[in-house]
């Protein structure tokens, strides 16, 4: 059984298109975590349209909450503190979780946490591992961010560098609109490259010279193009099919990925780390932890994957993180505001 329970928050996520509510006990033990996609709403553009994203929140942001709630077995008063990430992201998707998070907060009276999305998925590890070793290293992989960080404690990281360009989750929807894949592009290319060589082709990894910790994925992308549709070359009867496209998407994730795990054997090299956790969306591909776990560098570290739901955008992340500032006494005002894009480079702090 579980023992008695210090402290309870509820999370609150709508930074993009997910709407996700959940309720976390003492900063890591996840009660309940509701998540909605809105995959079949924006497929026809493939990519999200914030108008259409924020709508689909304000609809469904009170019934996912209810359902976090009811999941967990507890009531609004039974909260300690209301969190809500409150950058980066759309700003009118932000808008609507914030509007939710301190409208139940001045109702019950309880403090409102801002949370930082990208902060949070670094904090996955914390969720997945709560004795994570530390330092340790973090990799946050999305289709709207790539960076990697050096943890020295829970709400307390150091970036060590970001893309330059496209994420990597970006280059893989990018690639699998080439390839004529549905969206979202990752789990597609997945699912193509399961039977094919990932060797077949060769496309660059680009690294940005021997000390560089940045990413660069609009290279690959390019490549790409230009090996389906060649310079100078009349225009392709079709989309590649069979053993082709196989061959051609597991040779394009190859690249992604080799890329990220050359730059954590990089970044291992570098500093001192005990362990090593990865968050965001693509941390959810097959092809990557299996890489990291076969890699004879990285896996001398204490190597956390965090479960995939806990990888995508969800209200778990929100509130795993919002502990720290709740064990600081760090609250927010109720006219905390939205902010579209991340905090700046350099070591970073949870505070709203």
């Amino acid at each position: 059984m579980l023992g008695p329970v210090s402290f309870r928050i509820l999370g609150i996520e709508t930074s993009c298109d997910e709407t996700a509510a959940a309720v976390v006990d003492d900063g890591h033990h996840v009660r309940s975590n509701v998540v909605h996609s809105q995959i079949a709403l924006h497929a026809r553009w493939r990519g999200v349209v914030p108008e259409v994203a924020s709508r689909s929140h304000t609809e469904r942001i009170l019934p996912i909450v209810e359902q976090a709630l009811a999941d967990a077995g507890c009531t609004p008063a039974g909260l300690d503190a209301i969190a809500v990430t409150h950058r980066p992201g759309m700003i009118g998707c932000l808008l609507v979780g914030l509007a939710a998070a301190k409208a139940l907060a001045w109702r019950f009276d309880r403090p409102l946490i801002g949370v930082d999305h990208v902060q949070a998925h670094v904090h996955t590890g914390f969720l997945a591992d709560p004795a994570m070793p530390l330092p340790a290293l973090a990799l946050v992989a999305s289709g709207g961010h790539t960076a990697l960080y050096l943890v020295t404690a829970p709400g307390r990281s150091e970036r060590l560098g970001t893309t330059r360009d496209d994420a990597a989750g970006e280059a893989l929807d990018k690639g699998a609109a080439l390839l004529g894949l549905s969206y979202p592009g990752g789990p597609s290319i997945e699912a193509a490259a399961a039977n094919g060589n990932p060797r077949a082709f060769d496309l660059p990894r680009t690294l940005l010279g021997a000390d560089s910790l940045d990413f660069s994925f609009s290279g690959v992308k390019t490549a790409l193009l230009y090996t389906l549709r060649p310079q100078g070359a009349p225009a392709p009867a079709g989309l590649p099919e069979g053993q082709r496209l196989a061959d051609l998407a597991a040779s394009y994730q190859e690249a992604v990925v080799d890329v990220l795990v050359l730059k954590l054997r990089r970044a291992a090299e570098r500093h001192p780390v005990r362990a090593l956790c990865i968050g965001g969306g693509v941390a959810r591909n097959r092809r990557l932890r299996q890489r990291l776990a076969d890699d004879p560098q990285l896996r001398a570290l204490r190597l956390v994957l965090p479960d995939p739901s806990l990888c995508a955008d969800n209200g778990a992340m929100i509130a795993g993180l919002a502990s720290v500032a709740f064990r600081n006494g760090d609250f927010a005002p109720l006219d905390l505001d939205a902010i579209a894009t991340p905090q700046s480079g350099g070591k970073a702090k949870q505070r709203p």
